[in-house]
């Protein structure tokens, strides 16, 4: 079987390279003899088959390390913290992935590597910190800074989701109100229509052809819809796609800008998690090079190869446009006070705090344009609908 493997060498460079083991166990230890530290495992089908029914898994990262967290504090031993959330987990697959914690620990395996063993489980970003944390002892205090980490990011997407739960409840509410005056109303109106006959206004047959072909096609027409949503469906959940949406929102400048933002807001948080742990500069932005997409990742490979040539990090940062006008200053700062760390994450929680305070004025701003939009559209409906009824009843008078 074939194995992808990101590792860390005594030198402190990440490199990836590709195993052919029998086994996993087999090709981690391969890369042990070479000398090689594992971040993550990959792999495991034959070469040139595809997996077939592979899925992530729904393990809980932020809440294992919590709870981990809170029995090491209260003095238990690092094996018989994780024997204790195995002996109270119920659901077989997550039980089943602390039982092999525990077994590997019992080997004598240390918990990077055993958390290694499922890349699809445990972020690298959580084993590389923990990786840094078995150079110090200080596991408790790795976990605290992963949790506060995790708190964090997830405290800032709850604010996108909550600030975007009103529009697209507004949005399908409005849409289907339309829908119903369309293929409901309308058809029923355009056969008074007809059945009044003289002279109506033009918008006013456009709606009575519009009605002829709702009663024509109706059928056909809901079977398009229905074929439109699964197609939609489909091409939502197809991996790719979040990277096409990102760069057609990418397009929009003030949105582009904020969703850069965010992004680094996301990588500097990461790397200044990573570098107060103790990591090399140079290994921790190979690490987390993979949270920026597209153009910022080149841009973060150009930086860190002028880091490794020995260029200070604020102006390799600077000089690749990984920066803002703040963010140059504060890395120039913890340049000169030895905290690049602390600094770091001083600026993701700027940015943090600039992207909240966009969405409220964003939300504040769409929320009545959106309400207008869709007023504008069902009223322009209703009102072609009776315009007829109207000049109708001012001739009988």
């Amino acid at each position: 079987m074939q194995f992808t493997i990101r590792s860390i060498d005594k030198s402190a460079v990440v490199s990836t390279l590709t195993l052919e083991a029998a086994s996993r166990e087999l090709a981690l230890q391969t890369a042990a003899d070479r000398g090689l530290r594992v971040l993550s495992i990959a792999g495991g089908k034959a070469m040139g088959l595809p997996s077939m029914g592979s899925r992530k898994s729904d393990f809980p990262v932020g809440q294992f390390s919590q709870e981990l967290l809170t029995l090491l504090n209260a003095g238990l031993a690092l094996v018989e913290s994780i024997e204790t959330l195995n002996e109270k987990e119920v659901r077989s697959e997550r039980k089943d992935i602390l039982g092999k914690l525990v077994a590997d620990l019992f080997r004598g395996s240390s918990l990077s590597n055993a958390l290694a063993q499922f890349p699809g489980t445990f972020p690298a970003l959580f084993v590389a910190t923990v990786r840094a944390s078995e150079r110090t002892g200080g596991l408790p205090e790795a976990l605290e800074k992963y949790v506060a980490y995790q708190s964090q990011l997830d405290t800032v997407k709850k604010k996108i989701v909550s600030a975007s739960i009103y529009p697209v409840l507004l949005m399908v509410v409005g849409t289907l109100v339309i829908a119903f005056l369309l293929g409901y109303v309308v058809p029923r109106f355009a056969k008074i229509f007809e059945d009044l006959g003289g002279d109506i206004p033009w918008m006013s047959k456009l709606l009575i052809g519009w009605g002829h072909f709702a009663q024509s096609y109706g059928l056909t027409l809901l079977i398009g819809i229905g074929m439109a949503i699964v197609a939609l469906v489909f091409w939502l959940k197809r991996p790719q796609t979040p990277q096409q949406l990102l760069k057609v929102l990418q397009a929009f400048p003030a949105l582009g800008e904020r969703i850069r933002i965010y992004q680094l807001a996301r990588f500097y948080r990461s790397l200044g998690m990573l570098l107060r742990g103790g990591m090399p500069a140079v290994a921790s932005l190979e690490l987390v090079s993979g949270l920026l997409p597209g153009a910022l990742s080149q841009q973060l490979s150009t930086a860190t190869q002028l880091i490794r040539e020995g260029t200070p990090i604020s102006q390799a940062m600077e000089r690749t446009g990984l920066t803002s006008a703040v963010s140059a200053r504060m890395l120039r700062v913890g340049e000169r006070t030895g905290q690049m760390g602390e600094m770091m994450e001083r600026i993701a929680l700027f940015y943090d705090n600039e992207i909240s305070q966009w969405i409220d004025w964003f939300v504040k701003l769409f929320e009545p344009l959106l309400m207008a939009f869709i007023g504008l559209v069902i009223g322009f409906i209703v009102v072609v609908m009776y315009f007829p009824i109207f000049e109708l009843a001012g001739s009988i008078r």
